[in-house]
C-alpha cells in the first residue's frame, strides 16, 4: 500500500500486483491524491499536471467501481481548480463523447458512469468558470437519461444536481428542461432513482422560481405520487423536497424575489395543498364535493406518512420564530386534519391519522420552541380544547335533535381532543416544574379545561384527558394529591352520570399510576380513599342498569391502579381484595352450570367485563407486589383463576345464545387471564395445563377467528441484528412513531389508550412517550404467544409432539393470505417456546418431537416471505441450542449445505444461508467448529453472486454472524474474507444499501476477531490493517447514513485495538459533521465514537473539532453545515442535549462531556465555567424567579448593549438560523449544574485553586494560568441561579453546588483583610439562595437539602457577626417549629415519608450546628484568656478585634432551642434504634409508628433515618455529657413537647422514673445505636458517620455518669472494645484509628475509677471486718484472663492490632518468615506516630486493672511491646526532639517500674526476672550495629537509666547487665556527637546520685576515670560549637557533683582532678581578645566555676593550687583580666550572686 502513496500513479508497482488487488491499489492512490492535492505546492502540481491528467482520464475508461469513480471525479476537478485549466474542455468533451456512446453493454456501463461523475464534479467545483458550455452538457445528460437503466439514471440525476449547484442562477435557461425530464422519474420503479430525482429537484428549486409559483400544485401532486409505494429513504427525500418547496413558496429567498416580481403564496394555500396529500393522497384533486362525501378509497399510508414528514420539514425550514408567531393557525390546521372524515374512515385509520398529527406537533413544538414559547403554545392548545369541548357540550345538551350533524361532529371531535391532550401532556411533562406558570395562570384554566374533557361522550377523549392529568401530576408533584381529591369528590357527586364515573375513574387511575414517578409520593390515606370509592362503585353497580357497566369497569380499574402503589400500601387492603376477587367468580362447578342458564345479553356483558376487570386487578397485584405473593396468597388467587379458566369453555355457547357483541368482552377476559398466568410460576397452575393449551393454540392458530390477525411479537423474538434482512422492518429513526404504521403485521403502530384502559396506570414501556396498547384482537394473540412460551417448557413430551403436529396440520389446511398469517403466529409461538426452553435450561424432547419441530422449521426456510424465513432461521438456531447434541447440529448443517449446493432460486439460497449463520450464532464457535470451513466457503461463494443482491445480503449477514460467534477460530479465514469485503465494497452499486450495511457488519466482526493483534507491525498484519482502513474509508463516503454509521463503529473498534493507526485529524471532523445528521443511528454512532475517543484523547478531539470550525469559518468549504462556535465541540454537545430525546444518545453525550471535563476542565477552567454559566444563565423568565446579581461589572453591561444593537440589525434580513434557536432546557441546565460540582471536585488536587493569595501571585507570573478561587463570584452566581430556579431538579443541583462551594472555600482567607475569609462578602447571596427553599410550598426534598446547606454554612465559621448569622439561623428555627407540630398536619401533599425526610433533615442540621458550636466553645475554654491589650496598640488592630466572635456566641444561638431539641433528638434516636431491629423482631415495633414515621411508610423512613442519625447521636452525646445526663431538665417543660413525642419512653419525660433509671435508658440507647452501627458499617456508609459515632462515644464516656455505667457492666465494655477492634479491621483511615484509641482510653479510665472506688470501699470494710476477701482486679488469684469476659484481654487485642498495623516489625512471626527483609527503624508519619504513642500510653494503664497475678500475666507482653516500640521508633531527628512514641514508651516504662502493684511479695521473683529480661532486651536493641546507624542512643540510654533508677533493687549485682549498661554509657561518652555526650553526662549524673550506693558505686568506679580523661583532653582541642561547649559544661557539672558527694578526707584528691582541668580551660590575656566566641565561653565558664569552688572548700582548694605554682599564676592573671573587663561594664552586674547555672538542656518530657 505504501507504494500507492505518490503524486503520480506508480505504474510499475501496479503492473506487478495481481489483477484482483489492482482496484484497491488504485483506490488507495486516489485517496492519497485527494489528501495531497489540497496541501501540495501549486508549482509541483503544475509540473506534473499533464501526466496526472493522462493517468486520471485513463482510469475513466478502465471501468472503475462506484467509490473509485467518485474519488476520481473529485480529484480531477480539484486538479483543474488548483492547476491550469486549459485542457479542461478537452477532458469535458472526452467525457461527453463517452456519455453519448451507443454502447449499452454492462461492461461499458462503469466507464459511462465515471464520465457522468466527472462532468458533475467539474461543474460543482468550477461552475461558471466553464463558461457557456453548459447547455450542451445538460442536453447531453438529459438525452442519456431517457435511455439509461436505473443505475445510470441515478448517477445522471446526481450529476445534474451538482451542475445546478455549481452554476447557480446562470443555468436558468435549462431549468425548465431539467424539470420536465426529471419530473416523470419521481415515480420511477427504482427507489434509488426516486431519491436522486428528489435531491436534484431540491437543488433546482433554489433558483427555479416557477417550481414554487406556477408549478407549485403540480410539484405537490408529483410528490404525493412519488410517495406511493415508497420506502423510507424515498419518503425522507421527497418530504424534504415537498416541505422545502412549500416553505419557499411562503417565504421566498430574497435574491430570487428581486429578479422577478412573483406572487407569494399565502399560508392558507400552502397548508391546503399539504392537507390534500394527507387526506386524499396522490390520486389527483377530486374537484366535486359529491365524490368526497362518498369517501371513495382511502389514502395510501405511505403518502400520509410522507406528507407528515413534509409538514415537519416545512415548519423546521421556516424556523422557530415563525412557528411562534403562527402557532395558533398551524395548530387549528393540523387538528382539522384529524377531524376530517377522510382521515378517520375506520378506527385503525383514525388512530394512524392521530399518530401522524401528534408526530407533527411533537416534532415542531417540542423541538423548535424554547420553554417560554412552549408555555404560550400550551395556552393555545388549551383554548383549542375548550373550544371543541363547548361545541360537544352544545350537541350533547341539544335534546330537541335539531342538530342532525351533531353525532358525527362528536365522533370527529374525539380525535381532535386526543391529539391536543396528548400534545399538552407531553409538553407539560417535558417542561416539568418549569410548567408551573401554565398551570397556575387562572386565565388559562388548564386544569379546568382538561378535567372538563373527562365528561366527553367518547372514551378515547376521556382517556386522553386522564393521561394529560397524569402528565401534569408527574411534572408538578404538588398537584397530585389535590387532583386525586378533586376527582374523588366529583365521582361521589356525579355518581349518576356514566361519563363522569368513567372519566373520573380514568383520571384517578392515571394519577395513581403516576405516583411511582413522584419520589415524594402521596399520603397513605389516599389509598384508603380509593379503596372505599372502588368498593362503593362495585357494590352499587347492580342498582342501576344504566350505570352498571361503567361502575363495574371503574371499580376494578381503580383497584388495579391502587396495586401500582406497591406492597407497603397494598398490604393493608389485601384481605379485602382477596375477598372481592373470590366473590366475582362462582364458587363451584355447580354455580357455574347454574349461571349458564340465567341472564340476558346485558347481564352477561356486565359479568364478563367485571371478571375481566377483576383479573386485571389481580395481574396488577402480581406485577407490582411480588413481595406479598406468599404460598397462601397464590393459593387463594388460584381459585378465581381456575374458575375463569373453566368459564372460558362455556363462553362460546353463551355467545351463540346472546349474540356476537359479547365476543369483545370474552376476548378481554382471555387477555387478562393469559396476562396474569404469564406472571405466576407455572408450577402453580399445572392442573389446568391441558385446557389452557387448547385455548392458547386455538387463539394463535386463528381457529375461531375469521380475521387474519397476526401477532406483533415476531420482531422482538427475532434477533435485533436481523432487521437488515427484513427490509420493511425499520431501524430506529426519528420517525419511528409514524413509520410503525407501515410495518407488515396486523394493526402495527396503531396503539391507542382506548384499546386497553388499564394501560393508563401501568408503567410506560421505555422509549414510548405514552402507552399504546394494540387493538384487542392483536393483544390477545400476543398474550397467548407469550404465555405459550412460558408454559411449553413445563409440558410433557407427549403433548409437545401433539401440538407440533397440530401446527403442521393448521398450516397445511390454510390457504393464501390466511396461511401466511397462521404461519407467522405459529412461528412466533414456536420461537417463544424455544426461548422459554433455553431460559429454563431444559431440552426439546426425544427424537420424534425433534423431528416434528425440524420438519416445521425446514418447511419455512423456503417461504417466499422474508420475515418467515428469518423466523425459521432463528428457530433453527434456537433448536440447536436447546438440543445441544453434535449429531443433531451436524444433520441440520448438512441439510443446508446440500440445499445451497443444488438450489438456484433466491428464496431457498437466502433461507439456508441464514440457517447456517443462526446455527453458529446459537451454538458458538466451539460447538460448530467442524462445519466452519464448509460454511465459510459456501457463504463466500454466495456473497459474490452479483445477479441477486438479496442473496448477497443474506450471505454476508450470515457470514458476519459466523465471524462474530467463532472468535479466534476464524483467524485463518480473515484474509480471504477481508479481500472479498473490499472487492464488494469497490464494486457493488451504492443503491444496494443493504449489501453495504452487511459488508460493514462483516468488517466490524473481522476487526474484533483480529483484535489487539492489529497493533503489530508484521507484513500480514499491516496489510490487514490497511485493508480495514480502506474499507472504512469507502463506507464513510457512502451516501447512506446506516453505512456511514457502520463505518464509524468499525473505526471505533479499530481505535480500541490500534489507537495509533486511526487518524483522528480526519475522523473527528467527520464525526462532528455527523452530529447534525438527520438520521438518528448516525448521530448515535458518532456520539458513541466520540465518547470512546474522549476517554483517551479528549484534548486532541476538542482541538480537531475547533480546527474544523475555523475551516468552516474561512468559507473555503461551504458544504459543511456546522454550528461549532467558540465554545467548541463541548458547546455543540450541550446544544444537542436540548434537542435529542433518545435515551442512549443523551447518556452517551453526558459521558462524552464527562470525559472531556475530567481531562480538560482544570487546564481550561474559565472556558468550562463559562460554558456552564451560559447554560445556567439561560433561565427562562417564566415567573418571578428571583435573580439578583450582587456585583455586575459595568463593562459587561456595556457589551450587552452593543450586542443588542448588532443582533437588531442582522436579525432583520433573514431568520437567524445559525444560532441554536432554543435556550437550554431545564434538563441541560441540571446537567450543567452537576458539571459545576464536578469541576470543583476536580480542582481538589491542587491547593492553589483554594488559596486566593497564591492564586493571585500565580496569575501575575503566568497570566494564562487559571485558578478556581479567582472565579468564586461566578461559582456563587451559578449556584444561586440554579438554587432559585423554577425547576425542582435544578434547585437540588444548585443547593448541592452551593454546599460544595461552602465546604471547599470556607477556610480561604481574604489576603486584603487579615482575619476574614473570602466567602464573607457573599453572605447575602447564600441567604437569598436558601430563603425560597423554606417557603411553605417547597417540596420536602428541597427543604431537606437546604437544611443541610444551612448547617454547613453556619458551621463553616465564615460569618463572624451574629446578626448576619441570624438570617440563616432563623430559617432553621422556623423549620424547627414545623417539626414540633407533630405528625398529622392538615394540608399534606406528599407521603408521610416525605415529612419524615424533612423533619429528620432539620434535626440533623441542628445537630451539626450544635456539634460545631460545642467544638468552638471547648476550644475557647481550653485556650488561655487573652492578655488585655495595651492602649498604645495600633488602632486598626483594635478594629480587627471588635468583630471577632466571642467564643460562645454560636452556642447562644442554639441554647434557647436546646430543651426541645434534646427531646426531639432522643425521640429520633429511639425511632432509629427500633427501625434497625432485624426483621424477626418487627412485632416489637410500636403499632402506631414512631415520633417521626408512620408504620405504613416504615421502609422508606428507614433510608431517611439512615442518612441523618450520626450527627444527631454526636449532638445528643455532647448534650448529655455537658448537662450531666440531663440532670437539670425541668419537669415543667413537659407541656411544650409535641403531642406525639411524650408517648415514647424517652428519658426524663416521665417524672415517674428516677434519675438513675433515665441515665441507664439513655446509655443503653446511645451505646446500642453506636454498637449496632459499628458492628457492621455498610461499605456505602460515609466515613463521616463512622467518625461521628466514635466522637459521640468518646464524648459520652467523658461524662462521669456514663463512666460509672459502663464500668458497672464489664461485658458491655468488652463488647464495645471487640466491636471497635472489628471496625479497625475494616476501616483504615488514621483519623478513625485515633478516635478509636480515644474511646478505648475512656473505657479503661472508667474501669480504673470503678476499681479505685471498689478498693476504697474495701479498705473501709476491712477496717470493720477482719476476714480477708477475694482479691480485686482482673485475673484474681490465678492471673487467668478469660477472652470474651476480660476487659484487659479485649483491650490488649485491639491495641496490639494497632501497634502491629503501624509497626509490623513488632510481630515476631514476620521476622521468622522466610520472605522477611530486616527492617530499619524509620520515622513514622505524624498521624501514625500519634497513634502509636496513644496506644502505648493506654497499654501502660492496663496492669492497673489487674490483680497482682493478672498483672504478671500481661506485663511480659506489655513490656515486650513497649521496648519494641522504643527499638522501632527511636530514630535520630535533626532537632534532637524525642519522637512522640518514644517519649510515650519511656513514660510507660517509668509508670510500670514505679507502680505500687508490683511491690507485692508474692510476685517478687517473677517481677525480678521480668525487669532483668526487659533491661536485657533494651541493651540488646541498643547495641551499636552497622545496619542501624541512625538509632537514637540518647533514648536508649534514657531507657537504661530509667531501669537503673526505678528498679535498682532488682538489678544490683547482676554483673552481665551492669557490664552492658556500662558499655552503653562508655560508647555514648566517646560518641562523636556532642549532643549525645551532653545527655550522657546528665544521665550519668542521675545514676551517680542514686540513693542506693550499692547501685551507683560500681558505675562511679567504672565511668568516672574515662570521663576525667575526656575532660582533660579538652585543653588540646577546645570546643568549636556551642553544642560541644555544652557537652563540656555538663561533664564538669558531673565532676563537681562527685566532689560534693565525696567524703571530707578524699576531697583533695577529687579537687586535684577538677581544678587543674578547669584551669587548663582558661586563656591568657593576649589570646582572649582574638579567641572565638565559643572558646571565650569556655574560659568564662571555667573561671566562674573556679571562683565558686574556692569559697566552698577553702582548705582543700588552697592545697591544690599551692601544689602547682603554674596553676596559681594562670588563675591570677585570669582573675585580673576579668576584673578589668568587669570594671569597664556597669557595677550593677557585679552584684549578681553566683548561683549554679541551671542545666542548659531541658528534657522535653521529665521522666525523673
Amino acid at each position: 500500500m505504501e507504494l500507492a502513496h505518490s503524486l503520480l500513479l506508480n505504474e510499475d508497482a501496479l503492473a506487478q500486483i495481481t489483477e484482483a488487488k489492482r482496484p484497491v491499489f488504485i483506490f488507495e492512490w486516489l485517496r492519497f491524491l485527494d489528501k495531497v492535492l489540497v496541501a501540495a505546492n501549486r508549482v509541483d502540481v503544475k509540473e506534473k499536471q499533464k501526466k496526472l491528467v493522462e493517468q486520471l482520464t485513463g482510469l475513466i475508461s478502465s471501468a472503475p467501481g462506484p467509490p473509485t469513480r467518485k474519488l476520481l471525479a473529485k480529484n480531477l476537478a480539484t486538479l483543474y481548480s488548483i492547476g491550469d485549466t486549459f485542457t479542461v474542455f478537452q477532458t469535458l468533451d472526452k467525457c461527453n463523447e463517452i456519455i453519448k456512446s451507443k454502447d449499452d453493454t454492462s461492461t461499458y456501463l462503469p466507464t459511462k458512469l465515471a464520465a457522468v461523475a466527472c462532468v458533475g464534479a467539474f461543474y460543482e467545483k468550477m461552475g461558471r468558470m466553464l463558461g457557456s458550455s453548459f447547455p450542451d452538457t445538460i442536453n447531453n445528460l438529459l438525452k442519456a437519461l431517457k435511455s439509461a437503466e436505473s443505475q445510470g439514471r441515478g448517477e445522471i440525476l446526481l450529476s445534474l444536481q451538482k451542475v445546478l449547484s455549481g452554476l447557480g442562477g446562470a443555468a436558468a435557461s435549462c431549468h425548465r428542461d431539467i424539470y420536465k425530464n426529471a419530473r416523470s422519474l419521481l415515480t420511477d420503479r427504482s427507489m434509488a432513482v426516486r431519491c436522486a430525482v428528489a435531491k436534484c429537484l431540491l437543488e433546482l428549486q433554489n433558483e427555479a422560481v416557477f417550481m414554487w409559483t406556477t408549478e407549485l400544485e403540480n410539484v405537490a401532486t408529483l410528490c404525493f405520487k412519488a410517495l406511493e409505494g415508497s420506502n423510507y429513504g424515498v419518503r425522507v427525500a421527497v418530504a424534504n423536497l415537498l416541505g422545502t418547496v412549500m416553505a419557499t413558496a411562503l417565504m421566498p429567498k430574497q435574491a430570487a424575489v428581486m429578479r422577478q416580481n412573483v406572487k407569494r403564496a399565502t399560508l392558507e394555500e400552502v397548508l391546503e395543498l399539504l392537507a390534500t396529500g394527507f387526506l386524499r393522497g396522490g390520486s389527483g384533486f377530486l374537484k366535486s364535493g359529491g365524490e368526497m362525501l362518498k369517501g371513495g378509497g382511502s389514502v395510501s399510508r405511505e403518502v400520509r406518512v410522507g406528507v407528515t414528514q413534509a409538514y415537519v420539514v416545512f415548519v423546521t425550514t421556516l424556523g422557530g420564530q415563525w412557528l411562534e408567531r403562527n402557532f395558533a393557525t398551524f395548530l387549528s390546521h393540523v387538528l382539522d386534519l384529524v377531524s376530517h372524515p377522510r382521515a378517520t374512515q375506520t378506527h385503525v385509520e383514525a388512530v394512524y391519522s392521530r399518530r401522524c398529527v401528534s408526530f407533527m406537533l411533537r416534532a415542531t413544538l417540542g423541538g423548535l420552541l424554547g420553554e417560554k414559547a412552549q408555555i404560550a403554545a400550551g395556552k393555545d392548545i388549551c383554548q383549542a380544547i375548550s373550544k371543541q369541548m363547548r361545541a360537544v357540550e352544545a350537541v350533547v345538551n341539544d335534546i330537541s335533535g335539531e342538530n342532525k350533524v351533531g353525532a358525527s361532529d362528536v365522533s370527529a371531535s374525539q380525535h381532535v381532543m386526543v391529539c391536543a391532550l396528548k400534545e399538552l401532556g407531553s409538553l407539560v411533562q417535558s417542561l416539568s416544574a418549569t410548567a408551573s406558570p401554565l398551570i397556575q395562570e387562572p386565565s388559562v384554566g388548564l386544569l379546568e379545561t382538561v378535567t372538563s374533557v373527562l365528561l366527553h361522550p367518547s372514551m378515547a377523549a376521556r382517556l386522553a384527558a386522564a393521561w394529560c392529568l397524569r402528565c401534569v401530576a408527574v411534572a408538578l408533584p404538588y398537584q397530585l394529591t389535590p387532583l386525586l381529591d378533586r376527582c374523588a369528590e366529583r365521582i361521589n357527586n356525579l355518581k349518576t352520570s356514566p361519563e363522569a364515573v368513567s372519566g373520573y375513574s380514568f383520571a384517578m387511575a392515571a394519577l395513581l399510576g403516576g405516583v411511582h414517578q413522584c419520589p415524594l409520593g402521596i399520603p397513605h390515606s389516599k389509598g384508603k380513599l380509593v379503596v372505599s370509592i372502588a368498593e362503593d362503585l362495585l357494590r352499587t353497580a347492580a342498582q342501576n342498569s344504566r350505570l352498571s357497566l361503567q361502575r363495574t369497569q371503574a371499580g376494578w380499574l381503580l383497584l388495579g391502579a391502587l396495586m401500582t402503589l406497591g406492597p407497603s400500601l397494598v398490604r393493608y387492603h389485601l384481605p379485602k381484595m382477596l375477598l372481592l376477587w373470590r366473590n366475582v367468580f362462582p364458587r363451584s362447578q355447580k354455580e357455574l352450570e347454574a349461571e349458564k342458564a340465567r341472564g340476558d345479553s346485558f347481564t352477561w356483558q356486565v359479568t364478563l367485563e367485571g371478571r375481566a376487570g377483576a383479573l386485571c386487578a389481580m395481574r396488577s397485584f402480581v406485577a407490582h407486589c411480588p413481595e406479598l405473593l406468599t404460598e397462601d396468597v397464590i393459593r387463594r388467587l388460584m381459585s378465581p383463576i381456575e374458575c375463569a379458566m373453566t368459564m372460558m369453555s362455556h363462553v362460546p355457547a353463551i355467545i351463540k345464545v346472546h349474540g356476537a357483541h359479547l365476543k369483545a368482552s370474552a376476548a378481554m377476559v382471555r387477555l387478562r387471564l393469559y396476562d396474569i398466568l404469564a406472571l405466576l410460576p407455572p408450577k402453580t397452575y399445572e392442573g389446568i395445563f391441558n385446557a389452557l393449551l387448547r385455548e392458547l393454540v386455538a387463539e394463535f392458530t386463528l381457529t375461531d377467528n375469521s380475521a387474519n390477525t397476526t401477532t406483533s411479537l415476531l420482531r422482538s423474538l427475532c434477533h435485533y441484528d436481523d432487521s437488515v434482512l427484513m427490509g420493511s422492518w425499520l431501524q430506529e429513526t426519528d420517525h419511528k412513531s409514524i413509520e410503525d404504521q407501515l410495518q407488515p403485521n396486523s394493526a402495527s403502530g396503531s396503539g391507542a389508550l382506548e384499546h386497553d384502559p388499564s394501560s393508563i396506570y401501568l408503567r410506560v414501556p421505555s422509549g414510548e412517550a405514552i402507552p399504546g396498547p394494540l387493538p384487542l384482537g392483536v393483544s390477545v394473540i400476543d398474550a397467548s404467544v407469550a404465555l405459550f412460551g412460558v408454559v411449553f417448557p413445563h409440558v410433557s413430551f407427549k403433548h409437545r409432539l401433539q401440538m407440533l403436529d397440530h401446527f403442521a396440520e393448521c398450516i397445511k389446511q390454510a390457504k393464501g393470505v390466511r396461511q401466511q398469517a397462521v404461519q407467522l403466529n405459529i412461528f412466533t409461538a414456536v420461537l417463544s417456546a424455544l426461548k422459554g426452553l433455553a431460559e429454563n435450561k431444559s431440552t426439546l424432547g426425544p427424537e420424534e418431537v425433534r423431528k416434528s419441530a425440524l420438519a416445521l422449521v425446514m418447511g419455512a426456510l423456503d417461504n417466499p416471505n422474508p420475515i418467515l424465513r428469518c423466523a425459521a432461521g432463528e428457530a433453527l438456531g434456537r433448536m440447536a441450542q436447546v438440543v445441544g447434541e453434535a449429531t443433531f447440529i451436524a444433520r441440520m448443517a448438512q441439510t443446508s449445505f446440500d440445499k445451497l449446493k443444488s438450489a438456484r432460486d433466491v428464496v431457498s439460497r437466502t433461507g439456508h444461508s441464514l440457517a447456517l449463520g443462526c446455527l453458529h450464532r446459537y451454538v458458538g464457535g466451539i460447538g460448530s467448529g467442524q462445519h466452519l470451513k464448509t460454511s465459510v466457503s459456501i457463504l463466500l461463494a454466495l456473497a459474490q453472486d452479483g445477479s441477486s443482491h438479496e442473496v448477497q445480503t443474506w450471505a454476508l449477514h450470515s457470514l458476519a454472524l459466523i465471524v462474530d460467534s467463532s472468535g479466534p477460530m476464524y483467524r485463518g479465514y480473515v484474509e480471504p474474507t477481508l479481500s472479498l469485503v473490499l472487492t464488494l465494497l469497490l464494486t457493488v452499486p451504492p443503491s444496494h444499501t443493504e449489501v453495504h450495511q452487511c459488508l460493514g457488519r462483516c468488517l466490524g466482526a473481522l476487526i474484533t476477531t483480529v483484535g489487539p493483534e492489529l497493533q503489530g507491525n508484521g507484513a500480514t498484519i499491516s496489510t490487514i490493517r490497511s485493508s480495514c482502513l480502506v474499507g472504512c474509508a469507502i463506507m464513510q463516503d457512502h451516501s447512506d447514513s446506516l453505512v456511514q454509521a457502520a463505518a464509524i463503529s468499525c473505526l471505533q473498534q479499530l481505535h480500541m485495538f490500534a489507537p495509533r493507526h486511526v487518524n483522528l485529524s480526519s475522523l473527528v471532523p467527520c464525526l462532528c459533521v455527523h452530529l447534525c445528521s438527520s438520521h438518528l443511528l448516525l448521530r448515535r454512532a458518532a456520539v458513541a465514537c466520540l465518547r470512546q475517543l474522549a476517554q483517551r484523547e479528549a484534548a486532541e478531539v476538542c482541538a480537531y473539532a475547533m480546527s474544523l470550525a475555523k475551516k468552516a469559518g474561512d468559507g473555503k468549504d461551504t458544504t459543511i453545515n456546522l454550528n461549532i462556535t467558540e465554545t467548541g465541540l463541548e458547546g455543540v454537545l450541550f446544544g444537542m442535549l436540548d434537542r435529542e430525546t433518545d435515551r442512549k444518545l443523551c447518556s452517551d453525550i453526558h459521558d462524552t462531556l464527562g470525559h472531556m471535563l475530567s481531562s480538560l476542565a482544570v487546564e481550561k477552567l474559565s472556558h468550562w465555567l463559562k460554558l456552564c454559566k451560559d447554560v445556567l444563565a439561560a433561565t427562562t423568565d417564566v415567573g418571578g424567579a428571583v435573580v439578583f446579581e450582587v456585583e455586575k461589572d459595568d463593562e459587561d453591561s456595556e457589551k450587552k448593549d452593543e450586542m443588542d444593537d448588532d443582533t437588531m440589525f442582522t436579525g432583520l434580513g433573514e431568520d437567524d438560523k445559525s444560532k441554536p434557536s432554543v435556550a437550554p432546557r431545564w434538563v441541560t441546565r441540571v446537567f450543567a449544574a452537576d458539571c459545576l460540582c464536578r469541576i470543583i471536585l476536580l480542582c481538589e488536587n491542587d491547593k492553589a485553586h483554594f488559596d486566593l493569595a497564591a492564586a493571585r501571585s500565580a496569575k501575575v507570573k503566568n497570566p494564562k494560568g487559571d485558578l478556581l478561587v479567582l472565579h468564586l463570584s461566578d461559582l456563587i452566581r451559578m449556584a444561586f441561579m440554579a438554587a432559585t430556579d423554577h425547576s425542582n431538579q435544578l434547585r437540588m443541583a444548585g443547593l448541592q453546588a452551593l454546599e460544595d462551594i461552602i465546604k471547599k472555600f470556607a477556610s480561604v482567607p481574604e489576603p486584603e483583610f487579615p482575619g476574614h475569609v473570602i466567602l464573607e462578602q457573599y453572605q447575602a447571596n447564600v441567604g437569598a439562595a436558601l430563603r425560597p427553599a423554606f417557603s411553605p410550598d417547597t417540596p420536602s426534598d428541597i427543604t431537606a437539602k437546604a437544611c443541610q446547606v444551612c448547617s454547613t454554612w453556619i458551621g463553616s465559621g465564615v460569618v463572624s457577626d451574629l446578626n448576619d448569622l441570624r438570617r440563616v439561623h432563623n430559617l432553621l428555627v422556623s423549620s424547627l417549629d414545623k417539626v414540633q407540630t407533630g405528625k398529622g398536619s392538615s394540608s399534606q401533599l406528599y407521603s408521610e415519608s416525605a415529612t419524615t425526610m424533612e423533619k429528620l433533615a432539620v434535626l440533623k442540621a441542628w445537630a451539626e450546628v450544635y456539634v460545631v458550636a460545642m467544638k468552638i466553645k471547648r476550644e475557647a475554654e481550653s485556650k488561655p484568656a487573652k492578655p488585655v491589650r495595651s492602649a498604645d496598640d495600633d488602632e486598626d488592630e483594635e478594629d480587627l478585634g471588635s468583630d471577632v466572635l466571642p467564643p460562645d456566641s454560636l452556642i447562644t444561638l442554639v441554647q434557647p432551642e436546646l430543651p426541645s431539641l434534646s427531646r426531639l433528638w432522643l425521640a429520633m434516636l429511639q425511632d432509629y434504634a427500633l427501625l434497625t431491629l432485624p426483621a424477626e423482631f418487627s412485632s416489637q415495633l410500636p403499632p402506631e409508628g414512631g415520633a417521626f414515621y408512620t408504620p405504613e411508610t416504615i421502609d422508606t423512613a428507614r433510608l431517611h433515618y439512615r442518612s441523618s442519625w450520626a450527627p444527631v447521636l454526636h449532638a445528643v452525646a455532647l448534650w448529655l455529657s455537658s448537662t450531666g445526663f440531663g440532670a437539670g431538665e425541668e419537669k415543667d417543660e413537659l407541656p411544650s413537647v409535641p403531642s406525639k413525642v411524650p408517648a415514647l419512653p424517652s428519658g426524663a419525660s416521665f417524672p415517674s422514673k428516677t434519675f438513675e433509671e433515665s441515665v441507664e435508658d439513655r446509655m443503653h440507647l446511645m451505646l446500642g445505636v453506636s454498637i449496632e452501627f459499628l458492628c457492621f458499617p455498610r461499605p456505602e456508609e460515609p466515613l463521616e458517620h463512622v467518625m461521628s459515632c466514635l466522637q459521640a462515644l468518646f464524648t459520652l464516656l467523658e461524662s462521669p455518669c456514663a463512666k460509672t455505667h459502663i464500668a458497672h457492666d464489664q461485658l458491655l465494655a468488652v463488647e464495645l472494645l471487640n466491636v471497635l477492634h472489628r471496625l479497625l479491621l475494616t476501616r483504615d483511615p488514621p483519623a478513625v484509628q485515633l478516635w478509636v484509641t480515644a474511646v478505648v482510653q475512656e473505657v479503661i479510665r472508667a474501669a480504673q475509677d470503678h476499681l479505685q472506688r471498689q478498693r476504697t470501699s474495701r479498705v473501709k470494710e476491712e477496717e470493720d471486718k477482719e476476714e480477708s476477701q477475694p482479691i480485686l482486679g482482673e485475673g484474681g488469684d490465678t492471673g487467668e484472663l478469660i477472652p470474651g469476659k476480660s476487659l484487659v484481654f479485649a483491650a490488649m487485642e485491639l491495641l496490639v492490632f494497632i501497634l502491629v498495623r503501624h509497626l509490623p516489625q513488632l510481630n515476631t512471626r514476620v521476622k521468622e518468615s522466610p520472605s522477611h527483609v530486616p527492617f530499619r527503624p524509620q520515622k513514622l508519619p505524624e498521624e501514625s506516630a500519634r497513634l502509636v504513642a496513644n496506644t502505648v500510653s493506654i497499654l501502660v494503664e492496663l496492669p492497673s486493672l489487674c490483680s497482682p497475678a493478672g498483672t504478671m500475666t500481661i506485663l511480659p507482653t506489655v513490656l515486650f511491646l513497649i521496648t519494641g516500640v522504643v527499638r522501632e521508633t527511636a530514630v535520630k531527628t535533626a532537632d534532637h526532639s524525642v519522637p512522640v512514641p518514644v517519649s510515650a514508651a519511656l513514660q510507660g516504662i517509668k509508670t510500670i517500674l514505679t507502680s505500687p502493684l508490683v511491690r507485692m511479695d508474692s510476685m517478687q521473683t517473677q517481677w525480678t526476672g521480668l525487669v532483668r529480661s526487659s533491661l536485657a532486651s533494651v541493651l540488646d536493641y541498643s547495641q551499636p550495629d552497622e545496619s542501624r546507624q541512625d538509632i537514637d542512643e540518647v533514648s536508649m540510654l534514657t531507657a537504661i537509666t530509667l531501669f537503673l533508677l526505678s528498679a535498682s533493687n532488682e538489678l544490683v549485682g547482676v554483673t552481665v547487665l551492669q557490664k552492658g549498661c556500662m558499655d552503653r554509657f562508655r560508647n555514648a561518652l566517646n560518641s562523636s556527637d556532642p549532643w549525645v555526650q551532653a545527655r550522657c553526662y546528665q544521665l550519668l549524673l542521675s545514676v551517680f546520685q542514686h540513693s542506693s550506693r550499692a547501685l551507683s558505686t560500681p558505675y562511679i568506679h567504672a565511668l568516672a576515670p574515662p570521663m576525667v580523661e575526656k575532660l582533660k583532653a579538652v585543653e588540646r582541642s577546645r570546643p568549636g560549637t556551642t553544642a560541644e561547649l555544652q557537652a563540656v559544661q555538663e561533664g564538669i557539672r558531673v565532676l563537681e557533683n562527685l566532689v560534693s558527694m565525696g567524703e571530707e578526707q578524699n576531697r583533695v584528691q577529687l579537687l586535684a582532678l577538677l581544678v587543674p582541668t578547669l584551669v587548663s580551660y582558661l586563656l591568657d590575656e593576649n589570646a582572649i581578645s582574638s579567641a572565638p566566641q565559643v572558646s571565650k565561653g569556655l574560659h568564662d565558664f571555667a573561671l566562674q566555676n573556679l571562683m565558686r569552688i574556692g569559697p566552698l572548700y577553702p582548705a582543700a582548694f588552697k592545697m591544690v593550687i599551692g601544689a602547682v605554682p603554674e596553676l596559681k599564676t594562670r588563675l591570677e592573671s585570669a582573675v585580673r583580666a576579668n576584673q578589668a573587663s568587669s570594671r569597664a561594664k556597669a557595677a550593677a552586674r557585679l552584684a549578681q550572686p553566683a548561683v549554679q547555672a541551671a542545666p542548659t538542656i531541658k528534657l522535653k518530657t521529665s521522666f525523673f
